[in-house]
């Protein structure tokens, strides 16, 4: 048996080593053999194993997982920014000569971001800013969030709400994949989702994601989210959330979001996210001052 202790990051060998988790428990089981809590390094998916399946991963596979990361992150940024140059070109053509020698201002939606990982908080964080966006998070477990969600709302005032952390189907559960409570945290997502529609009714004012890994994606949109996930029960990435966020907060006030072009934004895509009609947030100023 491997010697594994918390904080280790290990792959499931009858998986055959496909996702990296970090060890986040170790408990006994009723028959005295222990088994690990796992989360995805990367992936927002829960998991429990045996110790005895469980291997600690080597230094070269971790420096790939890192890379790879890094990948995904630098070339979703490098994909919105030229996404926002070409948008601003356009509008830049379409001003008067009057008002050429004057530059805009931006005023994109703001954020509140609670995720049941802190360590994928952070990440989110940064990743917002570095898209130039306002955001608030709170670390909040899954299971709390339907409890803070109205206050928080109506602390932070956003315009985007993110309700995510970690979910899976439960050992059993893919028997019936309408029944939510065969998934580990799909429940928490719905009740957050109903409370914060119980503090803003209308989709257009309160744009919500919600969701993880596997998660129930038609009771999420059904309890009032604009996007969720996952509609093939799917794993879906860390930054998923970040990226349908960024295509609201930057898509103009006065136009719909265009739902293929979000979804296709992500990492995972139709498979991990999908969504209804959504007016986006986006304010364009004039002019911008020096003061």
């Amino acid at each position: 048996m491997p010697n594994v202790e918390i904080g280790d990051l290990v792959i499931r060998k009858s998986h055959g080593g496909d996702i990296v988790f970090k060890v986040t428990d170790i408990v006994e089981n009723d028959n005295g053999e222990l088994h690990c809590v796992l989360k995805g390094m990367y992936l927002r998916l829960m998991a429990d194993a045996p110790m005895a399946d469980l291997e600690l991963v080597g230094v070269a596979k971790l420096c790939k997982e890192i890379v790879d990361l890094e990948f995904v992150h630098n070339d979703g940024l490098k994909r919105i920014m030229n996404r926002r140059g070409a948008e601003r070109e356009k509008t830049e053509m379409n001003r008067s000569e009057a008002l050429k020698k004057f530059d805009f201002f931006d005023i994109p939606g703001k954020v509140l971001h609670l995720d049941g990982d802190e360590e994928y908080l952070k990440m989110c964080l940064k990743t917002y800013q570095q898209l130039n966006i306002e955001a608030v998070g709170r670390c909040i477990d899954e299971s709390e969030q339907a409890e803070h969600v109205i206050a928080l709302i109506d602390e932070y005032r956003p315009d985007i709400l993110v309700l995510t952390g970690h979910d899976a189907l439960l050992s059993g559960g893919k028997k019936d994949l309408s029944d939510v409570k065969n998934y580990r945290n799909s429940k928490h997502f719905i009740e957050a989702v109903k409370n914060a529609r119980i503090f803003e009714p209308a989709r257009d004012d309160l744009v919500i994601f919600a969701g993880a890994c596997q998660s129930c994606f038609e009771a999420i949109l059904a309890a009032g989210a604009n996007f969720a996930s996952a509609p093939m029960r799917v794993f879906i990435h860390a930054y998923d959330p970040v990226f349908i966020a960024e295509k609201v907060a930057f898509t103009p006030i006065n136009k719909t979001l265009d739902i293929n072009d979000a979804i296709t934004a992500t990492v995972t895509g139709i498979e991990g996210v999908g969504g209804i009609e959504t007016r986006g947030k986006f304010r364009l100023g004039l002019p911008k001052t020096p003061y």
